[in-house]
């Protein structure tokens, strides 16, 4: 299976980091997406030098699975690369596993997958997610369809396991 993380400059670094490793552990390839395609600098100054490939080259159908981490990176992300939305609706068009969290949420946002759907994010982008057309569920996990969406850090371990939980689901295959 191959994952990819879509992320840039301002991330949470334990958004990234956490599923980054955690993913490479259940044996998933995992590419890195950033607006160039470079390295990027976490929200707490970490750099990293992870990225494979630019946004705007992503295919969807190269990939099983996204991952959306928040912190800064998503408000910078939408600015910077415009192909964005089509690859978020590439995924939730195939069925694909989407894991979003934190901030991350401010991406499916501009992918326009969240109408109907129940969501989760970071507390100060609630009414930009039932702005959307979500019904905002305050805990740590939710879970609707392919997408499974959580707050923030604190949340990471459930994040993780709903996501691969969700990937054994929808891809009947063992994450």
């Amino acid at each position: 299976m191959r994952a990819l993380i879509i992320t840039g400059n301002g991330v949470e670094d334990s958004e990234f980091s956490y599923p980054y490793y955690r993913l490479q552990e259940e044996g998933m390839d995992v590419d890195v997406a950033t607006p160039d395609g470079g390295s990027f600098e976490s929200k707490h100054g970490q750099e990293f030098e992870a990225a494979d490939i630019s946004i705007n080259d992503v295919r969807s159908d190269r990939y099983d699975l996204l991952v959306l981490p928040g912190g800064r990176a998503p408000e910078n992300i939408r600015l910077e690369s415009s192909g964005v939305g089509d690859i978020i609706r590439g995924f939730d068009d195939e069925n694909k596993p989407i894991a979003s969290i934190c901030h991350g949420a401010q991406l499916l946002i501009t992918a326009d997958v969240l109408d109907g759907r129940e969501a989760t994010g970071y507390w100060s982008i609630r009414d930009d997610i039932e702005n959307a057309g979500a019904a905002f569920v305050d805990e740590e996990v939710v879970v609707d369809g392919n997408l499974v969406c959580s707050r923030n850090p604190g949340d990471l371990p459930a994040f993780m396991r709903e996501t691969l939980a969700n990937i054994d689901k929808l891809t009947d295959a063992p994450a």
